[in-house]
């Protein structure tokens, strides 16, 4: 994602190794909508205290729930033309509950669904 974000093309983000189905699809859509305005976010993501929370192995593709804590305190949303830092709401959660799924695909885990937990700090 933070190769994704930070060029207006997202050339060099390998997504497709991380993500897959509905949470590449949002992923990407999320970007071009950023990419759209003409914003970039610069900077690193962390995920901190993940936690496996339910696991189903014996399905046909094996799947689990990761609950975690999403930090993007170090983005920095800007212009992507000025490169200057875009207005953003003081009040915005930069630490922030996400919960994902990932499926063990052929090409080894993928996150498939990723939501964040609208206004769950952590």
């Amino acid at each position: 994602m933070e190769v994704l974000y930070a060029t207006s093309t997202g050339q060099g983000a390998s997504l497709k190794d991380f993500a897959a189905s509905n949470a590449l699809i949002t992923a990407e859509a999320d970007a071009k909508q950023m990419h759209d305005k003409g914003l970039l976010i610069t900077g690193n993501v962390s995920v901190e205290r993940a936690t496996v929370t339910k696991v189903d192995v014996e399905r046909k593709v094996p799947n689990a729930t990761v609950s975690s804590c999403l930090d993007i305190s170090d983005w920095t949303v800007i212009n992507g033309k000025t490169k200057k830092p875009a207005a953003l709401p003081s009040e915005r959660l930069t630490k922030y509950v996400v919960v994902s799924v990932v499926e063990k695909l052929p090409q080894g885990w993928r996150v498939i669904k990723d939501e964040p937990q609208a206004g769950q700090p952590c």
